[in-house]
């Protein structure tokens, strides 16, 4: 399950949970989220930024082990999400996406690989 902190107008956090968070392990995320307040809704309408649901960040992977300093179990991600309703948001393409409202399944990859090709002329391949 995600549950979503606001911090401010523009900037929210998911965090990847397998449990409902308890009253105090609420409390210490609004503390480690620098008073970002949790949200009761399971879905956020608009357009944000984010990172690419198949590549956690290095900064996801210290806030989760930040929790578990914390005493806080059971997360599984975290990541920041800032909200950009102009037409043609600027963003990294190779590490961020755009993402038209913020749900349970922003993190869900539901993508198969692709077979293995084999090159004998990269050459040609290229062309």
């Amino acid at each position: 399950m995600i549950q979503f902190f606001r911090k401010d107008a523009a900037t929210v956090y998911a965090v990847e949970t397998d449990h409902e968070l308890s009253a105090e392990e609420l409390e210490k995320f609004t503390w480690l989220f620098s008073g970002a307040q949790p949200l009761q809704i399971t879905s956020l309408d608009g357009q944000y930024i984010g990172p690419r649901r198949e590549m956690i960040t290095p900064w996801s992977t210290n806030a989760v082990e930040i929790t578990q300093n914390m005493g806080i179990h059971g997360i599984s991600r975290i990541e920041e999400f800032h909200r950009d309703d102009s037409a043609a948001p600027a963003f990294d393409k190779m590490l961020q996406r755009v993402y038209h409202g913020l749900d349970n399944s922003i993190f869900l990859i539901d993508t198969t690989p692709a077979p293995i090709v084999h090159i004998e002329d990269i050459h040609a391949y290229n062309l």
